[in-house]
């Protein structure tokens, strides 16, 4: 199994590369706890999705690191991958969102695999879950939701995808910033549409997502 590691955002609220920022007692960074749960539930290879100017900072901070105990391989975000895909030249500087970051994986990732933030922290269970479902997928492709109330700061809006489910599965995710005002947790959906209450126990995405390879044709094919 894989895990990868969506490492290519921007930062422009952080104000810097907040991916590599050391938030442990001894200078760890949230992707040092990621890659250590990924490895006890049975990972073996780690992707980081980077920007390419980023790679000898990543490396020399994360990858030459963690190399010693897992695979590491890294792929790069960019317009040009569209290119590649589609032949359209994309005057955008800015890369697309997470499917354009799991496609340029496409090349490295052949095995059933994991995604999630660089900059989220999940929680040991939370590896043992998403594994013990790749292991055993029929093809299916699954997500770890977490309740609302685990997920929120008092510090202001956090963004989660509100998910539907029917029966265990998926049926939509509503990208939404979510704040709590007035004990009560209110999603305003990224879209525009109208802000709207949830419960505190609400399932919401934080990117954790299980795929096979089947995953980069119907992408491939969408974009």
């Amino acid at each position: 199994m894989t895990l990868v590691i969506m490492a290519a955002g921007m930062g422009s609220r952080f104000g810097g590369l907040k991916q590599i920022e050391p938030v442990g007692p001894h200078g760890e960074i949230i992707i040092d706890y990621s890659i250590y749960d990924a490895i006890k539930a049975g990972f073996t290879k780690v992707v980081f999705i980077i920007k390419e100017e980023n790679y000898e900072l990543f490396k020399s901070v994360i990858g030459d690191k963690i190399s010693k105990k897992i695979e590491v391989e890294y792929v790069f975000q960019k317009m040009d991958n569209i290119y590649d895909i589609t032949g359209i030249k994309v005057d955008r500087v800015k890369p697309f969102g997470t499917a354009h970051a799991i496609l340029c994986c496409k090349d490295v990732v052949k095995e059933n695999f994991a995604i999630i933030n660089a900059d989220d922290f999940y929680g040991a269970e939370s590896f043992k879950k998403i594994a013990e479902f790749l292991k055993t997928t029929n093809g299916n492709y699954g997500l770890v939701g977490y309740k609302i109330k685990n997920t929120i700061t008092s510090s202001g809006a956090v963004k989660r995808g509100v998910c539907g489910e029917k029966d265990g599965k998926l049926t939509s995710i509503i990208e939404s910033s979510i704040e709590l005002v007035d004990n009560k947790y209110i999603a305003s959906p990224l879209s525009g549409s109208t802000p709207f209450e949830i419960d505190e126990n609400q399932l919401v995405s934080m990117n954790m997502i299980g795929f096979t390879p089947k995953i980069f044709e119907y992408l491939e094919s969408r974009l």
